[in-house]
């Protein structure tokens, strides 16, 4: 299970790849859900052989299997399809039969599958909507959960001890796999000869079965899975890991496997929301945007700086950047990450090229890293598809936008001109539907003057009208966050909150309760008091903290102590 070194450069990189592999996108922020992004497709090469209209009511794909060569994916409809050389029954066809033309996975039609995963075998996980979970292909070692070892032609839903269960997350390892429940269990099953399904033996085992050593009666919020570990993440920000550390991808401290769960000690004095998995390595990123690492280092998919093994989580070498997401596959030995600037980042085993330390892209989601960089090109998460890049439509509506040649209206905010368009406003608004359908003063004339907001606010939301994407930093969405609420946006609110917990740390976040409480932004009220509780005499020092009104603080203290944070 030791990796083996290529021994090639990094100074090579520009040379040696081809310059269609960095398009030049634009940088975009992270929606609401870090899986929804608009996606060209055409980046993963088995999409190519797809008839436009049928990439066009594409909504979610998964790219799997030893090459990249299998691929499912669902249409707006809800129909699931599956293509691709189905080694090991893997597209759940019912047959062993390759074909480039995608057909239905019946099973799995109008069940509002919401997650997909896969093994090495290929055996493949899918989670719906309802909290079900169904598995198919390769069975050699009971990882299908069906009690058997016989393989699985069509998806199956494993119900031992799931079934009166709802699942949130599944995760798959070379032959073992694991789902998390609403409730915050992780049931485990299939290989486990390095211990990596947590019962403390060595068994296989052939059904979900419960990890009720150490996290049992703790609550678990994410789960990932190595080739033959298990890593785990707690409610208050601790991380567990099991099975095989040869490499020291649990990050305990030695290279001993462990058949129960172990703390990752070292990172007692760092709260943790965020952890992945490569094939021998681990990434976790911290509530202040600080990536650790450890593990497996032949390729730098540490990003230490060097190809050194780590036993225990060190920080990733980073420029002056804070991080809202890393990403990782088991089936790799690449890295990726995305700053709240909307920078991607890439290090590790980059088609054949070693990169030691994060090396900035192109590209605008850390899923493109994996479709143009990993080997194999295999997804790391299922991708909700917003849109096809190229639409000719969307396209057209963007490049309306601040257009003087076919504009019909003007909005003048700080003495600077945006020209847009009524029929688009209204379309997209409400709050623009009344004003020009009704008899406000504004409704007749074409140039409106904004006082109530800065230019750059008002601008980066007449643009999220045109293009649904949203082009300002945490600081400058608080601004955004405010008109969202008055103009009765929730989409665009929602959106301004995630893109606010981006810029999060000790010194803001009293200042952003407070405006989360003043604009009724309840997610991002919450999260800032989480994140106030995990770092309560760091925050209570700070400047904004001492500028909270009386009535903010009266409230933020009672909730504190109905949280326990005051007690001995």
């Amino acid at each position: 299970m030791e990796e083996e070194d290529t021994g090639l450069g990094v100074t090579e990189l520009d040379a040696a790849l081809p310059q269609k592999l960095l398009p030049n996108l634009a940088i975009k922020f992270p929606e609401l859900l870090p899986s929804r992004h608009v996606m060209d497709l055409s980046k993963w090469p088995i999409f190519s052989v797809l008839e436009t209209e049928l990439l066009s009511a594409i909504r979610k794909i998964f790219v799997f299997g030893n090459s990249g060569n299998e691929a499912i994916f669902i249409t707006d409809s809800d129909d699931v399809y599956a293509f691709g050389t189905n080694c090991s029954n893997c597209l759940g066809l019912g047959d062993s039969h390759s074909s480039f033309e995608p057909r239905k996975i019946e099973n799995l039609c109008q069940k509002k599958v919401i997650d997909v995963t896969f093994g090495s075998g290929p055996h493949v996980v899918a989670l719906t909507q309802a909290g079900e979970v169904f598995s198919w292909g390769h069975n050699g070692y009971c990882q299908l959960g069906n009690g058997s070892s016989s393989p699985g032609f069509v998806p199956g839903q494993v119900t031992t001890n799931l079934s009166s269960r709802m699942v949130t997350k599944v995760a798959c390892g070379s032959h073992h796999t694991m789902a998390l429940t609403v409730d915050g269990e992780v049931y485990a099953w299939g290989q486990n000869n390095c211990g990596q399904i947590g019962t403390g033996s060595t068994a296989n085992q052939p059904s979900p079965r419960k990890i009720a050593s150490v996290i049992g009666s703790r609550v678990t919020v994410a789960i990932a899975c190595g080739q033959t570990s298990s890593m785990a993440l707690l409610d208050n920000g601790e991380v567990y890991g099991w099975g095989y550390n040869g490499n020291g991808q649990l990050g305990i401290g030695n290279n001993v496997n462990q058949p129960s769960p172990c703390r990752v000690h070292s990172l007692t004095s760092v709260i943790i929301s965020q952890i992945v998995c490569g094939y021998a390595h681990t990434l976790a990123l911290s509530d202040e945007g600080v990536i650790y690492a450890w593990g497996a280092n032949s390729y730098g998919q540490l990003g230490t700086g060097n190809k050194a093994n780590m036993v225990s989580p060190a920080k990733v070498v980073s420029p002056e950047e804070r991080f809202v997401e890393i990403a990782a596959s088991h089936y790799s030995h690449i890295s990726a990450t995305m700053c709240q600037t909307g920078k991607v980042y890439m290090w590790g085993q980059c088609r054949g090229q070693s990169i030691t330390s994060p090396r900035v892209t192109r590209f605008s989601s850390s899923d493109d890293v994996f479709a143009a960089f990993s080997a194999p090109p295999v997804s790391w998460r299922i991708y909700c598809v917003d849109s096809i890049k190229g639409s000719h439509i969307a396209d057209a509506v963007a490049s309306a936008f601040d257009n003087q040649e076919c504009s019909d209206v003007k909005f003048v905010v700080e003495g600077k001109e945006i020209h847009v368009h009524k029929a688009i406003l209204k379309l997209r608004c409400e709050h623009f539907r009344s004003m020009f359908q009704s008899c406000w003063d504004e409704g007749s004339k074409e140039l409106i003057e904004i006082t109530d907001y800065p230019y750059a606010v008002y601008r980066a939301f007449l643009r999220y009208l045109y293009t649904d994407e949203v082009d300002l930093t945490p600081d400058e969405s608080i601004g955004l966050l405010d008109l969202s609420n008055a103009y009765c946006e929730a989409l665009l609110k929602s959106k301004c909150e995630a893109i606010i917990r981006q810029g999060i740390s000790v010194e803001n976040v009293a200042m952003l309760y407070a405006a989360a409480i003043k604009f009724g932004a309840q997610q991002l009220e919450e999260f800032c008091f989480r994140f106030s509780l995990n770092h309560m005499t760091a925050v209570t020092q700070s400047e904004a903290f001492s500028k909270l009104d009386d009535a903010v603080l009266k409230e933020f203290i009672f909730k504190a102590s109905q949280a326990g944070a005051f007690k001995n």
